[in-house]
């Protein structure tokens, strides 16, 4: 297929050849990524590579059918749709099968987004390599006890996608995005502590390897000599990255399939306190610094912001057509795709809390002691969104009248899902957007278990 083929027009040929009763969704995407990774001055691996595939919907009967293809040739396509109609023969039959409806978008104006930059296409590939080997190399000298580079990379991409429906719902999106990672070394063999850093934007320029290669050796020195403390309960600090993980065990547990299936600690609690009454939990797509900022969702509905958790009050789920219809809430815009080989889901593009007022200094001296959570492990083993239990490994540095003090290491810190978010004393105003679309913020917890010796 000639590259500069219209992805919409391909998606209204297939989807304008419904017959009957059917009803066939289209959904087009192309993409180029590039991903660097470099190792001790050399290159380690690098992938340029361009993508496009079709995905195609048909519903008869309440049966829906589903087919993919990883080429854009329109024979290629026409096959797709074949397959799609024969799968739909031995669907089982779902009340709640259908594709969006134009009465769906009554009400919610797209947004008007700028998160494509065409630069970020004109940059050349060894201009790429060479951010990664520049990162590696400030990596190694931002501190003279970093002894070695775990990793460093760079990666980008550029997606375009279209989806036409044969009710008339159709939708065109495209954005960029790019970013840069390592990770530090420090330490020798009986003592070593890593620490990760990371720059992230739409454009080349947006990257900025010194911060990132120092953000790293400042998180993997300040850990030097980290001992097991004594176990006790205490008041929590987690750092942005660690806000950012924990925000998405919650934002999982406020997805409408997980509802409908029961799978949810928050089922059946709409407009419950679920949270401290300073907690609101965003999620906002059509917010431009969100890496993950799109004007439609997967189905072709316009995103919108919503308020999930309001003043600590559960307001709402995030739905697709299909959990929206079945839960009688209605779609959110919130449908997500795993590319075009999987049928829409629900989920979260840009969840994030609402900042707070506080700085991360003033969090760090908002208690005489507390534990900083640097990072954690075991996250998804750890935590259950169904209990909201919730005990996870933890490395960190304790903190005293403001300022950190020795590192910690070989901890557990353990409470549930529910009760940390009634226990959040003060969210920062740090806001970070992170690759993947999240964002994370320095946040106060005011009492976890921590068990070390």
């Amino acid at each position: 297929m000639p590259s500069g083929m219209d992805l919409l027009a391909l998606a209204r040929r297939v989807s304008g050849a419904a017959r009957g009763d059917e009803q066939i969704e289209a959904y087009a995407v192309r993409s180029h990524e590039t991903e660097a990774r470099v190792f001790d001055g050399e290159v380690e691996s690098l992938s340029v590579a361009g993508v496009e595939g079709v995905a195609v919907r048909v519903i008869r009967e309440q049966r829906q059918g589903f087919a993919w293809a990883g080429s854009l040739d329109p024979e290629v396509v026409d096959e797709t749709l074949a397959e799609a109609r024969d799968n739909a023969e031995f669907g089982e039959p779902d009340e709640w099968n259908g594709l969006v409806a134009p009465s769906d978008l009554a009400g919610v104006a797209p947004a008007d987004l700028d998160v494509w930059h065409e630069e970020l296409l004109r940059v050349g590939t060894d201009d790429k390599v060479a951010l990664a080997l520049e990162l590696e190399s400030a990596t190694r000298a931002a501190d003279g006890r970093v002894r070695a580079v775990n990793h460093a990379g760079y990666s980008d991409g550029a997606v375009e996608s279209a989806i036409a429906s044969s009710l008339g719902v159709e939708a065109a999106t495209r954005r960029t995005t790019c970013s840069c990672s390592t990770m530090a070394i420090a330490g020798e063999t009986a003592s070593t502590q890593t620490g990760y850093g990371f720059s992230a934007g739409r454009t080349f320029a947006d990257l900025d390897p010194t911060q990132a290669a120092a953000d790293a050796a400042s998180r993997a020195t300040r850990l030097l000599g980290a001992r097991k403390p004594r176990s006790r309960r205490l008041p929590v600090i987690l750092d942005p990255l660690v806000t950012r993980s924990v925000l998405g065990i919650v934002g999982a547990a406020l997805n409408g399939e997980a509802v409908l299936k029961g799978r949810s600690m928050f089922a059946g609690r709409e407009g419950e306190a679920v949270a401290a009454s300073g907690v609101t939990v965003v999620e906002d797509p059509t917010n431009p610094d969100a890496l993950g900022a799109a004007t439609f969702d997967s189905e072709g509905v316009p995103t919108r912001r919503l308020e999930l958790i309001g003043g600590g009050r559960l307001a709402g789920f995030l739905h697709n057509v299909y959990t929206g219809r079945r839960s009688g809430h209605g779609t959110t815009g919130s449908a997500v795709r795993g590319g075009f080989k999987s049928v829409p889901g629900a989920g979260a593009r840009a969840l994030a809390l609402e900042p707070g007022l506080c700085s991360p200094e003033e969090i760090l001296a908002a208690v005489p002691e507390a534990l900083y959570i640097q990072s954690v492990s075991g996250l998804h083993s750890g935590t259950n969104p169904v209990s909201g239990d919730f005990s996870v490994g933890a490395e960190g540095l304790m903190v005293r009248d403001g300022a950190f003090a020795e590192p910690v290491r070989e901890i557990t810190i353990a409470s549930t899902l529910p009760r940390i978010l009634l226990d959040i004393g003060e969210v920062g105003s740090d806001l970070t957007w992170l690759p993947g679309g999240g964002a994370g913020q320095t946040l106060l917890v005011t009492e976890m278990t921590m068990s070390g010796e």
